[in-house]
C-alpha cells in the first residue's frame, strides 16, 4: 500500500493511505460542463461524509466555474481549471478524511460557523453553507456555494478555525 502525507500540519504527523484523486473531466465546451453539473449535482442526492444533504442550485454553476478577468468580482470568463475538477466536488464532500474549516464572511469580516470549507485533494476547496439544523443543532442540509483551486489562499484557509457542528 502506498503512503503519503496529505493534509494540514496535524495530519502530517500521521501517515494516511495515498488518496485516489478523481480523474479530470475533459469536455470541449462549457455547455457540456454545465450539463454535467446539472445532471450529476443538481439532479442527484449528494451527502457529505458526516451525512449533511447538500443542494446544488443551477444558478451556482456560473459562480463555481467562472472567474473574474479583471479581479473585480464580476465572473466573466469560463475557467477550464475549475471545470475539469468538477467531479472533485462530490469526492471532497464525501471523503471521510477531508479537512473542514469555517468559512470567511466578507461582509462581516469574521469566520462563519455556518459556512464550511472542505479540502482533501491538493489545494482544491469546496464551500457549502449550512441551511438547516435539527433540534440538537446538528446540520441537516447545506447549499453548495463554490469550488476552486486555492493556490494563493490555501495556507490562509488552513489557518482558519476548524469547522465543528
Amino acid at each position: 500500500m502506498s503512503l503519503e502525507v496529505c493534509c494540514d500540519e496535524s495530519y502530517q504527523k500521521e501517515f494516511v493511505p495515498a488518496l485516489s484523486v478523481p480523474p479530470l473531466v475533459i469536455y470541449s465546451a462549457s455547455k457540456e460542463y454545465k450539463d454535467h453539473y446539472e445532471k450529476y449535482y443538481c439532479q442527484e442526492q449528494i451527502k457529505t461524509f458526516d451525512d449533511i444533504r447538500v443542494y446544488f442550485g443551477k444558478t451556482k454553476y456560473e459562480h463555481a466555474f467562472y472567474e473574474s478577468s479583471a479581479r473585480d468580482g464580476k465572473k466573466d470568463i469560463f475557467s477550464i481549471e475549475r471545470a475539469k475538477r468538477i467531479d472533485w466536488i462530490k469526492a471532497t464532500l464525501a471523503h471521510p478524511h477531508a479537512e473542514v474549516y469555517q468559512g470567511w464572511a466578507k461582509k462581516t469580516k469574521t469566520y462563519d460557523s455556518n459556512r464550511r470549507v472542505g479540502i482533501i485533494y491538493e489545494s482544491f476547496v469546496v464551500v457549502i453553507q449550512i441551511a438547516k439544523r435539527d433540534h440538537t443543532n446538528k446540520p441537516l442540509t447545506a447549499n453548495f456555494i463554490t469550488a476552486y483551486v486555492a493556490d494563493n489562499s490555501i495556507k490562509k484557509i488552513r489557518k482558519s478555525p476548524r469547522w465543528t457542528t
